[in-house]
């Protein structure tokens, strides 16, 4: 039986691989698609991977994952620092009975002082930061086990 997973990604991700790639890779988000679509179908996940640079747009998603009662990996950029919108939708998620992974490539607590706070990691299942591409992927085993 394959499991349905949305994985989300806030804004600048699309630029992955030539965005301050001493701090986020040289990997393109297309090349983060491929292996967690690999890996999602090694561990029997359906995986559905998305990009925008919109708020309303990751909300919108967050809302659908919860409707269709799906389990979600987010990256949500810049948006994990203030947006409390997102976090709302983020905790109906868990309050559904689902799950919620936090993803970061870099880890946020070693960065500037602003990036420390995450408005979504309160409502979250679990975070995983720090590992690039990896945090994804420890992110899919959680959700596998």
């Amino acid at each position: 039986m394959t499991s349905r997973v949305l994985v989300l990604n806030g804004p600048n991700l699309n630029r992955l691989g030539t965005r301050e790639p001493e701090v986020y890779g040289s990997e393109s988000l297309a090349d983060v698609e491929h292996a967690v679509r690999a890996l999602g179908a090694e561990l029997g996940l359906e995986v559905d991977f998305r990009q925008t640079n919109d708020e309303s747009q990751l909300v919108g998603w967050v809302h659908e994952a919860v409707d269709a009662g799906l389990d979600v990996v987010l990256n949500p950029a810049a948006f994990t620092h203030y947006s409390y919108a997102l976090r709302d939708a983020c905790a109906l998620i868990t309050s559904a009975g689902r799950r919620l992974v936090e993803v970061h490539l870099s880890n946020p607590a070693a960065r500037e002082e602003f990036r420390h706070t995450s408005v979504v990691a309160g409502v979250a299942t679990g975070t995983v930061a720090g590992f690039g591409t990896g945090s994804y992927l420890l992110a899919l085993h959680a959700l596998a086990r």
